[in-house]
């Protein structure tokens, strides 16, 4: 018997999307849509007994793009908007299937809480902190930047022209926009957590500016916005997506997604990424071009500075074309680390890197040991990579994009899909809201929350923010109108 369910997608409109990186909004489409039609291929599920997985997530057929695109959160929204009741009872169905996969997978050893359930015996504590009302205030928040105390981040939509907003969260709990993106030269759609520096903050927005191909902005905490660079295309770079800035000796650096080298081409996009550097008063080098094999293409995750050099990750490209985890000097010296086969060892890793006691731990969003769910792994020397976990879909979750949070010994992440089988997210093209876990360098791994959508928030997709004794987060959806919130969550 091959399968016990089998589900696919038999009533999608077909549709043709442009790569990630380059995909252009509609005006009646907001940032936070457009974001989280990047999003992957559904959980449709299947059952086999099979070498490789005994549970497989599949790209369901008619699902826009060759496997994900080059930015895996361009086509879910776009795909489920054509989904039929019929694929929507099927979703279901595959909810129940999906619930039936724990049998293989590795139990949690501590119990869960689903947001609906928040008395539960777990010893996580969950506070919904915040929930965004969309344009013209913000919709679709990704990551957090805790300042003193006060929670700084931006939204990829909504605002006044629903292209983006720069907001705070007060001491006293009230959130405030600060800056509203008007979408042409000062930027469209950030992403990305900010990064503090002199008094002000700076991060990326992946469309406008003078040619828009993305900007690297600078905002006070008063809400005065500059662009202090434009991308341009080519062979300096387009599209910095999520990847958020880092400071080393006082200069930013950061990664942009297409452009770069015009020889190397993924998809019908010139150029596989750039690792660059801007001044504060905006001089711009490309510190590296990607080329694709064997080092990598399309960076998207933060870098993480070690001594001087810098470490980050490649969704695609690399020996077998599953993504890299790579070192590259300030002088343009890159090194590649590892490059991903897919199973068992994890595909797409999305998130960046976090080091701890000599290695580099981080997330697949795809592959492992059950077939696309996503992995956590370690990287502890060129070559040699360990998954300490392979996610499952349900109990434990399945795409965990954001990288991981070092506190202590322990790392917290999240998944931005899977958990539970509940019909709160059944109906979208997905099966389930999404998880919050953590995980030990040993690999054992614990789920502390799964959401629960409807007002309590769904599909958390930006990493967890350190703050004292708590962790913040934020959901791309959910909450009172469906338009994202802010958590917090004490371990």
């Amino acid at each position: 018997m091959l399968s016990l369910w089998h589900v696919r997608a038999q009533s999608v409109s077909r549709r043709r999307m442009r790569p990630f990186g380059r995909t252009q909004r509609s005006s009646a489409t907001d940032g936070r849509t457009a974001l989280h039609e990047r999003s992957q291929y559904t959980l449709t599920h299947t059952i086999k007994q099979h070498n490789r997985a005994p549970c497989t997530l599949e790209k369901p057929a008619g699902f826009p793009g060759e496997r994900y695109r080059r930015n895996p959160l361009e086509a879910l929204r776009k795909w489920s908007a054509g989904v039929s009741t019929t694929r929507k009872l099927a979703i279901f169905l595959c909810g129940i299937s999906l619930a039936s996969c724990a049998r293989f997978g590795t139990a949690s050893p501590l119990p869960a809480q689903s947001l609906d359930d928040r008395a539960s015996s777990s010893n996580t504590a969950f506070k919904l902190l915040y929930s965004f009302a969309g344009a013209p205030s913000g919709s679709g928040p990704t990551g957090l930047a805790d300042f003193h105390g006060l929670l700084y981040g931006t939204t990829t939509g909504g605002g006044a022209k629903t292209d983006g907003s720069v907001f705070v969260r007060g001491l006293t709990g009230n959130v405030r926009e600060i800056y509203s993106f008007q979408g042409g030269a000062d930027g469209s759609q950030p992403e990305g957590s900010l990064v503090a520096l002199g008094g002000v903050f700076y991060g990326t927005t992946e469309y406008g500016g003078a040619h828009n191909d993305g900007t690297v902005f600078e905002v006070s905490p008063s809400g005065n916005e500059r662009v202090i660079y434009s991308f341009q295309g080519g062979t300096d770079g387009a599209t910095p997506v999520l990847a958020g800035l880092v400071v080393v000796g006082g200069a930013l650096y950061g990664t942009t997604n297409a452009g770069g080298d015009s020889s190397c081409h993924y998809q019908d996009i010139t150029g596989c990424g750039t690792v660059f550097e801007v001044s504060t008063s905006g001089q711009e080098r490309v510190v590296y071009r990607f080329k694709g094999k064997p080092d990598g293409a399309c960076p998207s995750g933060p870098l993480t500075d070690l001594a001087g050099a810098l470490y980050g990750t490649t969704n695609y490209g690399g020996t077998f074309n599953n993504g890299s985890v790579f070192k590259v000097t300030t002088g343009g010296v890159e090194t590649r680390l590892y490059g991903f086969k897919g199973y068992p060892d994890g595909a797409m890793p999305y998130g960046g890197v976090t080091a701890y006691d000599g290695g580099l731990y981080g997330t697949t969003a795809l592959g492992g040991a059950y077939d696309d769910s996503g992995t956590v792994f370690d990287v502890s020397a060129p070559g040699t990579e360990e998954v300490l976990h392979s996610f499952s879909g349900a109990p434990d979750g399945a795409l965990p994009y954001a990288g991981l949070t070092l506190d202590g010994s322990t790392f917290y992440g999240t998944t931005e899909l899977g958990g539970s089988s509940s019909g709160a997210c059944v109906g979208r093209g997905v099966v389930g809201c999404g998880t919050i876990f953590s995980i030990t360098p040993a690999g054992v791994e614990s789920v502390l929350l799964r959401f629960g959508g409807h007002t309590n928030g769904s599909n958390p997709w930006a990493p967890l923010t350190l703050g004292k004794d708590v962790l913040y987060g934020t959901t791309l959806e959910g909450g009172s109108t469906d338009n994202g919130t802010i958590f917090e969550l004490s371990p």
